[in-house]
């Protein structure tokens, strides 16, 4: 599947919020024509309403791709209306967090091609990280176009098992809020200890982004820049030393975390 089988054939978004729009934005500067995209949302922003795409119009009987952006909660009465096109050459692709594999196959029918992926926040920016999987139906050309459409708002990881879906979710997914967490607790700090409240959080939103930035930009590993910055008897080594108890600091309050958050993902993909 190429880029042309995309323009030609049609893409249909289905739901247009942040994440859609996130990456309706990608694909559009990216060189997709707007004609080519069809978008089913009830209701669609100005900003969508101007880029020249297909608005709760007519859809193409065989598109190349439908991508499902939509909340879980809308999915019972969305999809159905898709279900013509299952079973068929058009590979539906999921990023709507707690919807296993199995229900688009139940609702589309078994032959259906299906990639579920798991975006994170940061793609609003086009920093984001997303994870994919595909059922047997799904071929090397699929997960190409796949991986083509969602590099559009950040980097693209393959998984081998739908399973690690929940561990990506605790990590990457739901990640994004921990480090926003990370800054307010940092700027609080800084405000105990006298720092002007804005600057304080001007400080801890530069520090987090500058060393996000660092990280991946750096050839060192993380732990290796870590060292880097710390020298002996010195003042980041009195906070690291804090920060690393392997009792009550953070290695546990992560583990713990992660965990809780993959837990729940399981528990949402078995409608508990």
């Amino acid at each position: 599947m190429t880029d042309s089988t995309l323009a030609n054939r049609g893409l249909v978004l289905l739901g247009c919020g942040k994440m859609g729009s996130a990456m309706l934005e990608g694909w559009l500067q990216g060189g997709l024509p707007a004609a080519s995209v069809y978008v089913i949302d009830p209701h669609p922003s100005d900003w969508l309403q101007s880029t020249g795409v297909h608005i709760n119009t007519d859809l193409p009987a065989n598109p190349a791709i439908v991508l499902v952006a939509v909340k879980p909660q809308m999915m019972g009465a969305a999809l159905p209306t898709l279900q013509a096109m299952g079973n068929g050459e058009t590979l539906f692709v999921s990023v709507a967090a707690g919807t296993p594999i199995a229900h688009f196959e139940e609702v589309l029918g078994a032959q259906t091609p299906i990639i579920r992926a798991m975006p994170n926040t940061p793609a609003a920016v086009a920093r984001g990280i997303t994870a994919i999987i595909g059922n047997a139906q799904t071929t090397a050309a699929h997960l190409d176009m796949a991986e083509g459409l969602l590099q559009a708002v950040g980097e693209v990881v393959r998984l081998s098992t739908e399973a690690q879906i929940d561990a990506v979710t605790g990590v990457s997914g739901s990640g994004p809020a921990y480090v926003f967490h990370l800054i307010e607790t940092l700027a609080q700090a800084g405000e105990a200890q006298g720092l002007p409240p804005a600057m304080a959080m001007q400080l801890a939103k530069a520090t987090v982004a500058g060393a996000g930035a660092l990280a991946i930009q750096a050839e060192e590993t993380p732990s290796q820049l870590r060292v880097n910055v710390t020298s002996p008897n010195g003042t980041t080594q009195a906070g690291l030393e804090v920060l690393m108890d392997e009792a009550s600091g953070l290695p546990p309050l992560i583990a713990r975390t992660v965990t809780a958050a993959a837990d729940r993902s399981r528990e949402l993909a078995r409608g508990d």
